[in-house]
């Protein structure tokens, strides 16, 4: 008599995989890996003396090939296949979490912070301008993110385009301020040129984006986003090409903003001389850093104003359902333009207050891959979340910059722990981690020491800055499909307010 079949399964209540397809999916995972990483990692063209050479990389694509092989196992070991838990079913007590009971602090304690950080940051060696400009752009992305989400995640309506409303404010400011203001009222006009335009800027935007919103009335869906990002596109190559009026690629420079009339110089009317300070740039970048914050901030408050009124109903209405929303009489025309029209005015707004920051536009800066990372933003972040989209344009534009600053941001935490931290204590951190990583790799094998070392060389991060952001767009995607905060105030309740649960967080369920 024949004993019991052995059973080679992984089973777990989520269904059961035998190791010969656990096997099979690795290796056809490690194929499609390499397929894809030949024509992207592996071979690099480099110009030496105009002769245009390929060069191969095989190591690091076999090493990201590896990583993702290890990843996958991983998956269907300890997520897909997790064997079931033998552990009794204990009674489960009903109590709110504490990240509800701690959710109504996070807003106010998020805005002290942004109101002491200059001043923190300036007592940091080395870091102080680079610093405070990083949180200057930092809160760009999350005034761009706040306009953005009026469009997409109150009305749901999906703009690849809103750089187009980005660039019409930066150029609003730059031909007015040096050309037409100077040309009609004087060059006596210029310093006040920012406070002046900065308004005008949003009317002009939110104008274009009644433009915008005339021709979409009824499309919805991927036909709305294609000829949103037509759209940007139409005012991107508007910008190159009309070069008698825009300046073409070369751009144009612009004044920078004056504290209501002081210029930021070493000069007897700049902001130093008048109140009898010393002479300093950083002046400047914490007077830029408090202006942004107030236009953020104003956004902010616009923004959860209007959810309250009836227009803000009125589009998460058009959000949920448009068929249900025509039918309890809710004009959609209107509807759609204004939030069109609103998102864009803070679209302007913020490229107002970008070029007079950067001292100078072209149309490099208003490209379509800004879009998709405001996008990007306001989807990571949650749709109709305001606080998460402060958490997710602090994780992507810091990743960001830390990839782009990587070596420069190392030297500054060195210059920083240097100057909080004993001598001592330093050197003995050092020595611990060059001792610590020298005895790994030193444990290596001579044939894989020497194949990670020809593999570093010459490898620059910022390279892998896409890769990294978009492996974690991927990964939330996976984890937490609703964002970073997946739980959002209702505006309109009946006797008591609740949060609204992530289950239900999607189109056509609140």
């Amino acid at each position: 008599m024949s004993g019991p079949v052995k059973d080679t399964s992984v089973s777990s209540e989520q269904g059961a995989i035998s190791w010969f397809d656990l096997v099979k999916d690795l290796i056809g995972t490690a194929i499609l890996t390499m397929l894809i990483l030949t024509p992207i990692v592996t071979f690099k063209t480099t110009m030496n003396q105009g002769v245009l050479f390929i060069e191969d990389r095989w190591v690091q694509s076999l090493l990201l090939t590896a990583a993702v092989v290890i990843g996958r196992l991983l998956l269907h070991l300890f997520v897909w296949h997790k064997p079931p838990s033998t552990a009794a079913a204990k009674p489960v007590v009903a109590k709110a979490p504490l990240s509800e009971s701690l959710a109504k602090y996070v807003a106010p304690a998020m805005l002290a912070i942004a109101i002491v950080l200059p001043f923190v940051l300036h007592q940091v060696p080395s870091w102080d301008k680079r610093g405070i400009d990083f949180m200057i752009t930092i809160l760009i992305y999350i005034m761009l993110g706040w306009g953005l989400n009026i469009v997409v995640g109150l009305a749901g309506l999906l703009d690849l385009g809103y750089v187009a409303f980005y660039a019409v404010g930066a150029y609003a400011y730059a031909l007015l301020s040096t050309i037409y203001l100077p040309l009609w009222f004087g060059p006596g006009v210029v310093p006040w040129a920012f406070y002046i335009i900065l308004p005008i800027s949003g009317l002009l935007a939110a104008t274009w984006g009644v433009i915008l919103g005339f021709p979409v009335l009824r499309l919805r869906g991927d036909y709305l986003a294609i000829v949103t990002l037509a759209f940007g596109e139409m005012i991107r190559l508007v910008l190159i090409n009309w070069f008698s009026f825009t300046n073409g690629p070369q751009g144009i420079n612009v004044p920078k903003p004056t504290f209501f009339g002081l210029p930021f110089k070493d000069e007897p009317g700049g902001f130093a001389a008048f109140f009898g300070i010393p002479h300093d740039r950083i002046y400047s970048y914490i007077f830029l850093y408090y202006v942004i914050l107030v236009l953020a901030l104003i956004t902010y408050f616009a923004t959860n104003r209007l959810r309250r009124l009836p227009i803000g109903r009125a589009w998460e209405a058009l959000r949920e359902d448009e068929v249900a929303c025509r039918s309890l009489g809710i004009n959609t025309t209107t509807t759609k333009l204004t939030a069109f029209a609103i998102g864009a005015m803070f679209g302007g707004f913020a490229g107002c207050f970008f070029a007079a920051r950067q001292g100078f536009v072209s149309p490099e800066s208003f490209v379509y891959i800004e879009s998709a990372m405001i996008l990007a933003i306001v989807v990571l972040g949650g749709l109709g979340s305001q606080i998460g989209i402060v958490f997710s344009a602090i994780v992507i534009m810091g990743a960001f910059e830390l990839f782009r600053e990587f070596g420069a941001m190392g030297h500054a935490v060195q210059d920083g722990l240097m100057y909080v931290l004993p001598d001592a204590v330093v050197s003995g951190i050092g020595s611990l981690f060059t001792g610590t990583f020298g005895a790994l790799y030193g444990l290596l094998p001579d044939a894989m020491r020497n194949s990670l070392a020809g593999a570093t060389t010459g490898m620059d991060p910022i390279q892998f800055r896409m890769l990294a952001v978009g492996l974690a767009m991927v990964l939330m995607m996976r984890f937490r499909p609703r964002g970073l905060v997946t739980r959002r105030q209702p505006t309109v309740f009946l006797k008591e307010r609740k949060s609204v649960s992530s289950d239900l967080v999607a189109e056509g369920h609140g």
